[in-house]
């Protein structure tokens, strides 16, 4: 029985070794084709959403209107737009209003970012200050530089006068709240996380686990505050109180920020790193209305005319070749079998 397995083991090494080759062979043939074809992939989606909720009103009539009232609400609908199309070509109704409407899903890296400088970037070549921009936004926090360039491409709107309103339905807190606070207006559902106005670091230390096993661990720098906390060396109180005051100024500098783009909040009073459901959050004036996104823009969408603007970074096709297989290769390596 032991030489079974002993050559079923050999036959299946042998066996996947071969199938590891064919897919790197081909990965390398597809990567050599692919190679400045599918490089650059970029473009900019532009979606109008008034059409999408007329397709979805027009659905609800025909199946629940009868003839008789669909016939009748065809005619006022059709007298409705003739009294619409009279005015706008004698000048009597100024032309509708447009909304650009972006979507950030923020992670710790705030990896949207490199889609969104983009899209404000297009929005900006044709904008003005009689448009607006709608963001619906979703991010936990993280990186302090990443998240302090996504709320500086904001700014670049802001700056522009070009009116921002930025709707959290799930969560804006630390990072996300930093690009939140640079709307002219926030908007929130009633339970969706907001605050969280604090900075962490957290490192772990193998020092006495190297130390027990006799590993010695060499570090030089050039500069006295080159490094402080380290995960292998012996962590000192001065590099520790050095660390402290790192993230106390960071603090300071969030603070900072918030009160200058939202001067009307207490600042001392919410700094705390606590976070709070947006109907707290309310009252605190981190945010100025209880609605969803979705009503938000469903009630624009009578008066004004919506855009969603996408822009698509496409990763080259070797990229997704080997996500592809990565992802195949661990799935094979951790999948449970029977003893």
């Amino acid at each position: 029985m032991s030489a079974f397995f002993s050559e079923y083991g050999l036959f299946l090494a042998k066996t996947l070794t071969i199938v590891f080759a064919i897919v790197a062979v081909v990965t390398g043939i597809i990567l050599l084709a692919s190679r400045g074809r599918d490089m650059g992939r970029e473009h900019l989606d532009i979606k109008k959403l008034n059409q999408k909720f007329e397709d979805m009103a027009e659905t609800i009539k025909l199946n629940t209107l009868d003839k008789d009232e669909l016939k009748k609400l065809e005619k006022t609908e059709k007298k409705q737009h003739k009294a619409d199309e009279k005015r706008r070509k004698s000048g009597e109704s100024a032309p509708r209003k447009r909304i650009y409407v972006l979507n950030f899903d923020g992670d710790i890296k705030a990896s949207p970012l490199s889609s969104l400088r983009q899209e404000i970037t297009a929005i900006l070549t044709v904008a003005s200050p009689d448009d607006e921009v709608f963001l619906n936004l979703q991010s936990g926090g993280g990186l302090v530089h990443a998240y302090g360039l996504a709320a500086s491409q904001l700014m670049r709107l802001t700056q522009k006068k070009i009116p921002l309103t930025i709707a959290v339905d799930k969560i804006a807190a630390s990072g996300g709240y930093m690009m939140a606070c640079v709307a002219d207006k926030i908007i929130a559902a009633p339970f969706s996380v907001i605050g969280s106005i604090g900075v962490i670091a957290q490192i772990p230390n193998f020092h006495r686990l190297l130390k027990k096993h006799d590993i010695e661990f060499e570090q030089l720098t050039a500069g006295e505050f080159k490094r402080t906390l380290t995960m292998f060396g012996e962590n000192t109180d001065k590099a520790r109180e050095k660390f402290k005051e790192e993230l106390e100024d960071t603090h300071v500098l969030f603070k900072d920020f918030i009160k200058e783009h939202r001067p009307i909040i207490d600042i001392d009073k919410i700094a705390t790193g606590e976070h709070w459901p947006a109907k707290r959050a309310l009252e605190l004036k981190l945010v100025d209305e209880l609605i969803t996104s979705d009503d938000f823009l469903l009630e624009q969408s009578k008066e004004k005319d919506l855009y969603e603007i996408t822009y698509t970074i496409k990763k080259p096709l070797g990229v997704r070749m080997g996500w592809f297989i990565q992802s195949t290769i661990e799935r094979l390596l951790t999948q449970k079998t029977l003893p």
